[in-house]
């Protein structure tokens, strides 16, 4: 019965399974965005990257799923924002409107992954995503901190977008290929 005609149909994995695919990436945005660059009231950090790539890894929902746990956890008080922080404070304070601004960006950026194959609309979506961030992130950044939008902007957007714009090439290069690989050992479903 080895005969390599007869294949085994493909296993199917079960909820536990995604729920621990789940988990495992919500651990490395964990582990990722607490490390940052002050570089003013928000700071550098890899966490838009490591949602990037839950979304490569586990597509839209799942990747979505996986950044609101990450928020859930930090909101709950761990110390996985920027700075290693946490708790309901840093949601409601200037840069809480980026945080939740993770959350579009991913649906959209998600979104456009599992639609297209073609690297150049992933990064559109990518883009796309990020600019929501950007946006609700501005609007709350303005609102707490009192300063008009072109001030926010200069502030706290402005600065960022040559480093994001690199983690969405990054993202969109890495991405695929990580994905590849763990198909191939059979880690993940095609």
């Amino acid at each position: 019965m080895n005969d390599p005609a007869i294949q085994a149909p493909p296993r199917r994995r079960s909820k536990i399974y995604y729920l621990a695919m789940g988990a495992v990436m919500t651990a490395v945005i964990c582990v990722l965005a607490p490390l940052s660059i002050p570089i003013g009231p928000v700071p550098i950090t890899l966490t838009n990257l490591a949602i990037y790539f839950a979304l490569y890894l586990l597509g839209m929902r799942l990747g979505t799923a996986s950044c609101a746990a990450y928020l859930l956890l930090g909101m709950f008080g761990l110390p996985v924002f920027s700075g290693f922080t946490g708790g309901v404070g840093k949601l409601l304070g200037p840069t809480g409107g980026y945080l939740v601004g993770f959350l579009p960006m991913a649906l959209i950026g998600g979104w456009f992954i599992e639609r297209f194959s073609r690297r150049a609309l992933h990064l559109a979506g990518l883009a796309l995503g990020t600019l929501v961030c950007y946006t609700l992130g501005t609007a709350w950044f303005c609102v707490v901190a009192k300063m008009t939008p072109l001030s926010a902007l200069s502030l706290a957007v402005f600065p960022f977008i040559p480093f994001d714009a690199g983690k969405i090439v990054l993202a969109s290069l890495v991405g695929p290929m990580l994905r590849e690989r763990l198909v191939k050992a059979g880690l993940l479903e095609a």
